[in-house]
């Protein structure tokens, strides 16, 4: 016992009193929030040959429920236009309870804008599919999403926005006499 007390490798500091410091990420829960279908011209589309165009649309948002829980809702919308009409609608609220803390506030809109989406799209894809092929279309087997490059080119493109924006105030500004000083 002595030899272990005097060899520093014998003993390790537990490892959960260190995991425990630092940003802590878990999944609560995933459950679909809402889901639809539509087909309005069933059954006369299934008539003609199949080569829909498809509109794809994403959108997330996120809602804070305690200090360290956010619901995270991804939804996707995909509509199949065959000769100008909709063949179909589907559209599917997949959404997570997410369990976060200690990230400052530009690391957790990051990770509730890639990370949460990124655990949540697969969930989301399946539930498109299989209202589709209910529907008797098709499987419309999503490609997979690059949450992160998505959020990189909305934070850039918010940038050039604000950019612009100051630019066109400070033009404004400059132009405007300087303010008269009391003496």
């Amino acid at each position: 016992m002595a030899e272990d007390e005097n060899n520093p490798q014998a003993a390790p500091p537990p490892e959960g009193a260190q995991a425990a410091q630092g940003p802590q990420f878990g999944l609560q829960r995933i459950y679909l929030k809402d889901s639809s279908f539509e087909s309005p011209r069933s059954p006369v589309v299934f008539q003609s040959q199949w080569q829909p165009k498809i509109n794809f649309d994403i959108k997330t948002r996120s809602n804070k429920l305690s200090d360290e829980t956010y619901e995270v809702v991804l939804v996707l919308t995909a509509e199949a236009q065959q000769e100008e009409e909709t063949a179909f609608l589907v559209e599917v609220h997949q959404a997570g309870v997410f369990g976060a803390k200690d990230f400052d506030d530009a690391q957790m809109e990051q990770l509730l804008a890639t990370v949460c989406p990124n655990i949540l799209f697969p969930y989301a894809r399946e539930a498109i599919d299989a209202l589709v092929t209910k529907g008797s279309f098709p499987a419309l087997m999503l490609a997979p999403i690059n949450f992160e490059a998505l959020y990189q080119q909305q934070k850039q493109a918010m940038a050039k926005q604000q950019a612009a924006a100051n630019e066109g105030g400070a033009g404004a500004n400059s132009a405007e006499p300087p303010a008269p000083e009391n003496a």
